[in-house]
């Protein structure tokens, strides 16, 4: 085949690097913005000019013949970065500009995240934002995000990571609950309370940390039970404020409803350790080149999270 076959065929290669990235030609065809039958027709021309089967085809998904990963190990690294030059001199009209694709963990993305989105793109009118709300964590670079907001202690060295802003953990109740229980004054009291959870254990149980004055904080495990568990602050909160009992939440998602005065604190004097990370993060793998989206919007994220969710 002469050079100029060849380069008729890059375009089947790149669509061949992103099959191998997606794992499935509908997944690879929505990533493309293209139907799945252009899809079969492009890899079927790339196998029939190349002589050789490059994909072994199955009813769920496809894998890559020895000869189609030879292809796009050879081919990943010269596409990447004609991506990150191409966004490089976009990115010289020094205006953002294209689609940015964020996952974030559901309670907060809907609680604090999506309620203040609006002013970032108003601000920006050439960014589109596509929200993933997801609490697991996905490979970013095989799924196409370009960043991840994330509750953590830390980060993978691989990663680049912004810090947004430090969050706590936080004991709540309704009105209507602590008139019909009163207010537990210590830790142990709470042993004697409905305690909302995260499932993380078949005996799960709270430890409080608290300094009284003293030089080295006090810190004491108790055993929790209550009649309700969730792995999602948001519901564990919203069943607090249906006064199911006393929920262990994160600040963020307590805020708005600390502030209504639909929620108390309970034990205010004691911080709930080692429920929730403390820090939130903007998280994205290390390449050259960050898009001028990508830093325009943490820049906003830090900014409009610096007060962080006192109530």
């Amino acid at each position: 085949m002469n050079g100029k076959n060849i380069e008729l065929l890059w375009t089947h290669l790149h669509w061949l690097t992103v099959l191998a990235q997606q794992g499935s030609y509908t997944a690879a065809a929505a990533r493309l913005k293209v139907s799945k039958a252009a899809m079969s027709q492009r890899i079927a021309e790339l196998e029939r000019a190349a002589g050789v089967p490059l994909v072994r085809r199955t009813t769920r998904s496809v894998r890559l013949t020895d000869a189609g990963q030879r292809l796009v190990d050879d081919t990943r690294a010269p596409f990447e970065q004609i991506a990150h030059s191409f966004a490089g001199v976009r990115d010289l009209a020094g205006v953002p500009r294209g689609l940015l694709r964020v996952t974030a963990p559901v309670a907060f993305a809907r609680q604090q995240l999506v309620p203040r989105v609006a002013d970032f793109l108003r601000a920006n009118p050439e960014v589109r934002l596509a929200l993933d709300l997801s609490d697991r964590l996905s490979a970013l670079a095989v799924e196409g995000f370009d960043l991840a907001i994330r509750h953590a202690a830390s980060v993978p060295d691989t990663h680049v990571a912004w810090q947004l802003c430090a969050t706590r953990s936080v004991l709540v109740a309704s009105r209507a609950y602590l008139r019909r229980r009163p207010a537990p004054q210590t830790p142990q009291a709470l042993s004697e309370h409905d305690c909302l959870h995260y499932p993380r254990a078949d005996t799960p149980a709270w430890t409080l940390e608290s300094s009284h004055g003293r030089r080295a904080p006090e810190c004491v495990t108790i055993p929790v039970a209550g009649p309700f568990a969730a792995n999602n602050s948001e519901a564990l909160r919203d069943a607090a404020l249906a006064g199911l009992g006393i929920a262990l939440v994160p600040d963020f998602s307590a805020q708005a409803a600390l502030q209504a005065g639909r929620l108390v604190q309970v034990l205010p004097q004691w911080t709930p350790v080692g429920a929730f990370a403390g820090q939130l993060y903007a998280v994205r793998p290390y390449a050259s080149h960050v898009p001028r989206a990508v830093t325009v919007f943490v820049a906003w994220l830090r900014a409009s999270l610096k007060d962080g969710f006192a109530a």
